[in-house]
């Protein structure tokens, strides 16, 4: 399987590496924004693993850029157990944890949602981080590393209406979470910082485009456009993946050194104002 990447600034050998040498572990790594921060984190000089339980994908991908896979359900903590302890068996230690891995869960009206499903998302969406925080920040106190945990929240736990009642509530609840752990974990140097993308073409956002529309032939690159186009303040512009991984990278490295308990929203200024009304700053 080939891995095609928009070219980057980054990945240029000539660039400084920014995490050299350091050991990274990305759950939900085997595809979309987890697989381009991956590739990212080894142009940069890391060390990764993948977590996920995409086998085949997980495993093309860590073989194309040097690192290990592991297959991880983040639901199950000894499942994330495991990967941190593949991170420190390969390397002996562990300097960045990306919580990347979620669902989408259940949409529909909250009249009718069934909390069997509820906690389903909630156990990969929300408890997933919880023990992806949990057994990094273990490992990294008693390593003495003052490292970086990154989680995936989403645009829609700034703004209402942009995903269903479930998943919107597990991103809001992550934001909450990482700001509480940056507290605790300040004093050991541990920065904990959250990432929101949105209108980012991954699968899962196609497919609720496709189910929304009622066009099963939309294509990545179309919701992309719809994007830029209506879900944008940078009029054109939609996002990538390749956005997400740059602002993962940032606060993967000591550049962002000084930040944490910060949401970093990657949203085209989306959740920041609207443009209804811009014909007010004409002439």
């Amino acid at each position: 399987m080939e891995w095609n990447f928009s070219p980057n600034v980054h990945q240029n050998p000539s660039c400084s590496q920014r995490l050299k040498d350091k050991v990274a572990i990305i759950t939900g790594g085997a595809r979309g924004i987890g697989a381009a921060t991956a590739k990212l984190f080894s142009d940069h000089g890391a060390h990764v693993v993948i977590a996920d339980i995409l086998d085949q994908q997980g495993i093309g991908l860590a073989n194309s850029i040097g690192g290990k896979y592991i297959h991880c359900d983040v639901s199950k903590e000894h499942d994330v157990v495991s990967a941190v302890q593949l991170a420190l068996n390969w390397k002996g230690k562990l300097d960045i944890i990306f919580n990347n891995a979620g669902i989408g869960g259940p949409g529909g009206s909250i009249t009718n949602l069934k909390m069997e499903q509820l906690t389903t998302l909630l156990s990969v969406n929300l408890n997933g981080i919880v023990h992806g925080i949990k057994h990094a920040a273990r490992t990294m106190i008693e390593g003495k590393i003052r490292g970086s945990i990154i989680c995936s929240s989403s645009s829609a736990a700034i703004l209402g209406g942009l995903a269903s009642h479930a998943y919107t509530m597990s991103k809001e609840a992550i934001i909450g979470l990482a700001k509480s752990t940056a507290c605790e974990l300040g004093v050991h140097g541990i920065r904990v910082n959250c990432v929101s993308p949105h209108g980012v073409p991954t699968e899962l956002l196609v497919d609720a485009y496709k189910k929304c529309l009622g066009r099963e032939d939309l294509s990545p690159e179309e919701v992309k456009k719809i994007v830029g186009e209506r879900g944008s303040l940078i009029k054109g512009r939609g996002g990538s993946v390749e956005d997400v991984a740059e602002a993962v990278l940032y606060l993967a490295s000591d550049e962002s050194g000084f930040i944490t308990g910060h949401n970093l929203v990657i949203d085209g200024g989306y959740t920041s104002a609207i443009s209804h009304m811009s014909a007010i700053y004409q002439g």
